[in-house]
């Protein structure tokens, strides 16, 4: 049955292989997050209509139908998400043929300052994403980190503990004699600091396993997954270091602002 993350998150033609309601009545209807393009912000929405309204009757059959959720802000009473969804001729999979927004290809502020002249294949990727093609997103998102990681882990540094650095800093030198990212990302991805590790894991080794895996003889749906992961990793890892080195700096000025005070006081 269609949840909560399948509405919010995947793209078009994504199937997500699930049993469901036998009739399309039976189906939920979930609350969902999204952003509001009349509020600015992220809201609540809630559906409106009913599953069985484009079908004949109100318990018709779920198999190989195609059915319309029509979802409002729950704040301003207004703004709507539309999605089209079709059944599993099998009631075992849905999948979302119709979107409307469509699927965000926006790229934030932040990540987009860090990927620098790499945001364009970015976009891309978030392109191919949106339309499952998941060979073509997998490849623009390697491509980013193929070219991008050097400079990440060397803003990684920042963030590892003064009794580690030294470790950190040898493997660090390793890392710029070899031109594969997978080779350099298996140098230190042991080596992350714990600001860096989520409830323990590692998104490092994700990435390593991930980009060594390769598109050999892969779906557009086993990439699809691929590039969902390295992508996430790559936000998560990007948005953490900035958020590290925007709290030292902004605690680093505190800190000399009363420095400042305390010495003109004592002045």
């Amino acid at each position: 049955m269609p949840n909560k993350e399948f509405l919010e998150t995947y793209p078009l033609y994504r199937k997500l292989e699930m049993m469901v309601p036998s009739s399309v009545d039976e189906i939920p209807s979930p609350a969902i997050n999204g952003i509001c393009g009349k509020c600015g912000s992220l809201q609540t929405f809630r559906q409106t209509n009913d599953w069985y309204e484009l079908s004949a009757y109100r318990n018709s059959p779920t198999h190989g139908q195609v059915v319309r959720a029509e979802y409002i802000c729950h704040s301003c009473k207004s703004f709507l998400w539309t999605f089209y969804l079709r059944f599993g001729d099998d009631c075992d999979s849905v999948t979302k043929v119709g979107q409307w927004p469509a699927w965000s290809i926006a790229v934030d502020a932040g990540l987009a300052k860090i990927l620098g002249q790499h945001a364009s294949n970015y976009r891309k990727g978030l392109v191919c994403e949106s339309q499952s093609y998941g060979i073509g997103a997998f490849a623009y998102y390697r491509r980013i980190v193929e070219q991008l990681i050097d400079r990440l882990l060397d803003e990684i540094e920042d963030l590892i503990p003064e009794a580690d650095k030294q470790t950190y800093v040898t493997a660090l030198a390793a890392t710029k004699k070899t031109i594969v990212a997978q080779e350099k990302i298996a140098l230190v991805k042991d080596l992350l600091p714990p600001i860096l590790r989520p409830d323990g894991m590692n998104p490092l080794s994700l990435l390593h396993t991930t980009l060594s895996e390769g598109l050999h003889g892969q779906s557009d749906e086993q990439c699809l997954n691929k590039a969902e992961h390295i992508r996430n990793v790559l936000v998560f890892l990007v948005n953490q270091v900035m958020q590290a080195k925007e709290s030292a700096n902004t605690f680093t000025a505190s800190m000399r602002k009363l420095l400042d005070r305390k010495s003109n006081s004592n002045s």
